[in-house]
């Protein structure tokens, strides 16, 4: 192979390796965390399968000007309305999910309520995953993950922007699953942390 085809093939090799690294690697089946077994119990319809082949296999959200601005604003919104408070505090247990009713909540609280809003925009669940991570201090941390037409974006208590997935300074531990939302999977091979921080 000549020094310029071998050029070219480094070229598109690169190109598709970061047309890909948009998207999360995702791999095999995980443990659900614990607080959303309990959460899945306090509310089974939103964990429950799709029935139907075409939720199934639901298409990524595609990005119009108008959803991204709606998904912003909506970001910025829910962060700025919920006062950040621990499970211990709230609940006086060290994790329990649940939707923000009392103005308060931790990571995977506004987590819950960010899903549920922009499901009531018309956004498919498929596309709205719970994700683990954990910060570089090593905590837990939940953070809401938009499966678009674009790559993975991740919307977060700690930020107000909407940013790629690879531009955070997280490590990615595992998400739900888009065909399953009470199943989860790997993120890459990491393994299974508590998520029991505030967050804030």
């Amino acid at each position: 192979m000549g020094f310029l085809c071998l050029s070219m093939a480094i070229t598109i090799g690169m190109a598709k390796a970061e047309q890909a690294s948009r998207w999360m690697p995702i791999g095999g089946l995980s443990r659900p965390p614990i607080g959303h077994l309990g959460f899945c119990q306090d509310h089974p319809s939103e964990c429950v399968k799709p029935a139907s082949l075409r939720s199934l296999s639901e298409p990524p959200q595609p990005l119009s000007t108008s959803i991204i601005v709606a998904i912003a604003a909506l970001n910025t919104r829910v962060n700025g309305a919920i006062v950040a408070r621990s499970d211990q505090e709230l609940y006086g247990v060290e994790e329990h999910w649940a939707f923000p009713a009392s103005g308060y909540g931790d990571c995977e609280d506004y987590v819950l309520e960010k899903r549920r809003e922009l499901m009531a925009l018309g956004v498919d669940a498929a596309n709205l995953l719970i994700t683990v991570v954990k910060k570089l201090d090593g905590t837990g941390h939940a953070v809401l993950t938009l499966r678009s037409d674009q790559g993975d974006f991740i919307l977060d208590n700690l930020d107000w922007r909407i940013r790629p997935w690879r531009e955070t300074s997280y490590r990615y531990i595992k998400r739900q699953s888009s065909t399953d939302p009470a199943q989860w999977r790997l993120v890459e091979t990491y393994g299974d942390p508590l998520v029991s921080s505030v967050g804030r």
